[in-house]
């Protein structure tokens, strides 16, 4: 008889194992802000950006309102919002993520030499790489930092608007809301280093192992798939499937690629049958047990193909 997991315990072990990488992506993150950002006048989205303004403003009439403290007032909240949703440890996952960010912040801005310069390009580059690291680093172990992405998620929740699209509006927001106080060569660059935060993100939460999900509906499958694992050196997974229009059943070949053996995949199927029907996806993950050099066969979502049908 199969076991139940204790996923709660589970979670919980992962989290604190990877409490020094959220650490170390916060202080990454609040370094690359105090370094870049917040001194160049760039609300660069998010919280960080609209308590970023906020300082401007108070600095303007003589009050100290650090950007740490704002982000931490202000995820606590919004997290008071969402908390009975999301459950006991998404809390404690948000929390931590937006604490440590917010004391970061703080802690490091008296002893950052702020990067301040004429040329806002430089800023907002170097801004937008170093806290796409450590968010993504944040992200990549199980946790967040809050921000736009609660905001969202309050929105969705009472509209009919989906959360990505809630969660840019919010950022695009804020950097308009920035050209009043700084000015609008100062929020398009923060547009910039908003967007090259985001590239890279993506890059560290996919960790450099996005792959490409191909399936290949052919006659000719035998040769097609003795020409992957023996000429390519890719494992290849067959399944049946049938045409709702023709009902007939067709043999239906799923193999992962990475993004240069694409071509010659290809190419390989060209020249065994230049009918066939070849679907390319996007992967942005997959691991288990596999051949050498090749992505690994089993696959979680094969099963969803499997039981499905192809027309």
């Amino acid at each position: 008889m199969a076991y139940r997991l204790d996923i709660k315990r589970i979670l919980s072990m992962n989290f604190f194992h990877d409490l020094p990488q959220i650490m170390l992506g916060c202080a990454l993150a609040a370094i690359a802000t105090d370094l870049f950002l917040i001194p160049n006048g760039l609300a660069a989205g998010g919280v960080t950006g609209l308590a970023t303004i906020i300082q401007a403003v108070g600095a303007s009439r003589g009050l100290s309102l650090p950007v740490g403290i704002q982000t931490i007032v202000m995820n606590a909240l919004l997290l008071l919002v969402v908390m009975r949703e999301g459950g006991m440890f998404y809390v404690v996952q948000t929390a931590t993520g937006f604490v440590l960010l917010g004391f970061f912040t703080d802690l490091f801005a008296p002893f950052v030499a702020p990067l301040a310069d004429a040329d806002l390009m430089l800023p907002a580059m170097w801004g937008g790489i170093i806290t796409g690291i450590g968010y993504g680093m944040v992200l990549r172990a199980g946790a967040n930092t809050g921000g736009s992405d609660t905001i969202g998620q309050i929105i969705s929740r009472n509209t009919s608007l989906p959360v990505g699209s809630t969660v840019m509006a919010i950022d695009v927001a804020v950097c308009v809301l920035s050209a009043p106080v700084f000015s609008i060569e100062n929020a398009l660059y923060a547009g910039l280093s908003m967007v090259i935060s985001g590239y890279v993100i993506d890059a560290v939460v996919d960790g450099g192992n996005k792959r490409r999900m191909v399936l290949i509906i052919s006659d000719k499958f035998p040769d097609i798939a003795a020409d992957i694992m023996y000429g390519l050196g890719r494992g290849c997974t067959k399944f049946k499937a049938t045409g709702m229009y023709s009902g007939a059943e067709k043999p239906v070949i799923m193999v992962i690629v990475s993004r240069r053996e694409l071509n010659t995949l290809k190419t390989i199927v060209r020249e065994r049958d230049p009918h066939a029907i070849v679907t390319v996806a996007d992967v942005t993950e997959a691991f288990g047990e596999g051949r050498s050099r090749s992505i690994q066969k089993t696959f979680t979502l094969i099963n969803r193909f499997i039981s499905g049908s192809a027309c």
